[in-house]
């Protein structure tokens, strides 16, 4: 189940320089203004009968098509905040490459963190592993989770992993797509074994490496081989 309260975004580090969604090959290049969409209080309708058009129990991936935390939303992010915790029974998982902004963007109420709010932080090579981690462990969050989306090269977050609840792994999507290498998976995999955290080789993006062979992922079918490999947790 996914929500966009907001659309429109821009380049913030490498990962996004040929993002799927807004990048130079994208059918929506140039969208970078950051709009309000008509399903902005998609969480709160109801239906005729005053019952929830999002059943209980849902997971809600928010704002996958923007950044939660963009400046740009900054007006509207309160009323977002107030319709998550109007449904404490549904799980909202918001993704961002701007954890700085976290301070900037809580809720008066956010304590220590909503029980049904998991906050992702995004990585694409060490650096940002470096940069953005130390930050993000040090927030108030109940629910943490890494996505090394899309990979560009060796991650080593062993550093950081304690107090992360999954990782998630993702090679890059789209005509200019850069090298995904399978190594790097596994042991990004290895990594979280020895933590005990969950993990989940979500793609393999559109230039794979395996076996010392690179080859070139219909986009449709990149979810289907990475699952082929079995080696979530």
């Amino acid at each position: 189940m996914n929500w966009e309260p907001w659309t429109g975004c821009y380049y913030v580090s490498e990962g996004c320089k040929y993002c799927y969604f807004y990048g130079p090959y994208s059918k929506r290049c140039g969208q970078n203004t950051v709009v309000k969409t008509t399903d902005f209080d998609k969480p709160i309708l109801k239906t005729a009968k005053n019952k929830y058009k999002i059943q209980s129990g849902k997971t809600v991936a928010t704002c996958f098509a923007s950044d939660f935390f963009i400046p740009e939303a900054d007006e509207w992010r309160n009323d977002a905040w107030t319709m998550i915790k109007e449904r404490p029974d549904l799980d909202f998982m918001i993704l961002t490459k701007r954890i700085e902004r976290f301070y900037v963007s809580l809720p008066g109420d956010w304590g220590d963190g909503y029980d049904n709010v998991y906050i992702g932080c995004s990585v694409e090579n060490q650096a940002m592993a470096d940069l953005r981690l130390p930050l993000f462990l040090s927030l108030p969050v109940k629910r943490r989770f890494v996505a090394c989306s899309p990979l560009l090269g060796p991650v080593n977050l062993s550093s950081y992993l304690k107090g992360i609840h999954h990782v998630t792994v993702n090679g890059e999507s789209g005509r200019e797509a850069r090298l995904c290498d399978y190594d790097w998976v596994l042991d990004i995999r290895k990594q979280c074994e020895e933590f005990g955290i969950t993990f989940w080789f979500k793609g393999t993006g559109s230039l794979f490496k395996h076996d010392g062979i690179i080859k070139k992922i219909n986009p449709y079918k990149q979810g289907s081989i990475a699952k082929e490999f079995n080696i979530n947790i």
